[in-house]
């Protein structure tokens, strides 16, 4: 059985602290959305429309052309570019078929104002993140 948008929320760091509530309501925002392999999900440099939490598949990371990294089920990527709303740092892309649980900006950005507990939550995870590169 397929794991809900809440359960697959639930263990993505950004959304981990959240109540059950305020999960429950990111949830309700987001969708599933079906690649092919080989499909450009993100593209750096450009807009950012959203943040992906690969539920199925593989994609790589590219920076410059560059694979910079590889991510398979439960990575995400787009949280920077949906908080501040600057252009992606990466371009990502299939590897193979994949599903992502996608929540767009427009949806998302309400949600800040809406819920405190989700933006101290964005903020504390945002934290946590300086500091283990810093220590790195």
């Amino acid at each position: 059985m397929a794991a809900s948008a809440a359960e697959s929320l639930r263990n993505v760091d950004l959304f981990a602290g959240l109540s059950r509530r305020a999960l429950d309501k990111v949830a309700a925002k987001t969708r599933t959305v079906e690649h092919a392999a080989g499909k450009e999900i993100a593209t750096q440099g450009q807009s950012a429309i959203g943040f992906h939490l690969l539920l199925t598949g593989t994609a790589d990371v590219l920076v410059h052309g560059t694979v910079a990294r590889h991510m398979g089920a439960g990575d995400y990527f787009g949280e920077i570019s949906l908080i501040d709303g600057k252009p992606r740092s990466a371009t990502v892309v299939t590897t193979s078929p994949a599903t992502t649980l996608s929540l767009a900006a427009w949806d998302f950005t309400p949600l800040l104002d809406e819920e405190p507990e989700l933006t101290k939550a964005l903020l504390l995870a945002t934290c946590k993140r300086l500091r283990d590169a810093e220590a790195r």
